[in-house]
């Protein structure tokens, strides 16, 4: 294969994932959060609490920015922190039953978002990118 061929693969999966990216972060605006803070509530809503300290490896973000999200979750009242009860270093943040709440009214939405998006392909289509693109991911990282 061409390397022009190679770098419209890369440009072409930015690109997608872009437009991914931009139509679930609108659907999720729709609920006064951000992606990251999504991110950080579906985490607590299907994992249960969680160390602080480990949040943000969970969903790829730097951990110099979980404190602020947890925060900006806490305000809303959607997270709740508590210290752990053997480990002084180590804080707990989890669901607060409004946080909860309000999963339980757009999870199953953002799925239909999900769902939408990748309509176009058919089962085995998705299959298939879904190795393609575990492939790719696997192989960059061991570059």
């Amino acid at each position: 294969m061409e390397i022009n061929e190679k770098l419209k693969a890369f440009t072409v999966l930015l690109r997608s994932a872009q437009s991914v990216q931009d139509a679930t972060k609108k659907d999720i605006a729709k609920y006064n959060l951000n992606q990251t803070e999504f991110a950080v509530l579906e985490l607590l809503y299907h994992k249960g609490d969680q160390p602080i300290q480990v949040i943000g490896k969970k969903i790829l973000i730097a951990s110099s920015s979980i404190t602020y999200v947890v925060d900006k979750l806490e305000e809303k009242n959607y997270v709740t922190r508590r210290a752990c009860p053997t480990d002084r270093r180590v804080t707990y943040a989890g669901i607060t039953e409004n946080g909860k709440e309000l999963m339980d009214k757009i999870f199953p939405e953002h799925v239909e978002k999900i769902e939408e998006i990748f309509d176009k392909l058919s089962d085995q289509e998705v299959s298939t990118l879904i190795d393609y693109l575990k492939k790719v991911g696997l192989h960059a990282n061991q570059l």
